[in-house]
């Protein structure tokens, strides 16, 4: 994936950049793995699931909370990702 970004509204209303590194699609669901971290830094990684309504234009985002579900996606993206990232828990 190309540096592709996005910018999300946090719920105090502040905005926050992220650098999307991948994007899968599991149970019908879109989910997206999004960093916070300057290019060429290493920071945390996010997985949101995309919530939106169908037919909506505009993306809505919300972090993974369930464990068993991030677990699940998570393993998948380190999977995709394996050979152009070290990924630490």
């Amino acid at each position: 994936m190309d540096d592709e970004k996005i910018v999300m509204l946090m719920d105090d209303g502040s905005e926050v950049e992220f650098t999307i590194l991948e994007t899968t699609m599991l149970g019908g669901v879109n989910y997206i793995l999004v960093t916070d971290a300057p290019d060429d830094e290493d920071g945390e990684c996010y997985v949101m699931k995309d919530v939106s309504e169908e037919g909506t234009d505009e993306a809505i985002y919300e972090s993974v909370e369930d464990e068993t579900e991030l677990e699940s996606v998570f393993k998948i993206f380190e999977e995709m990702l394996k050979d152009e990232f070290d990924f630490e828990r």
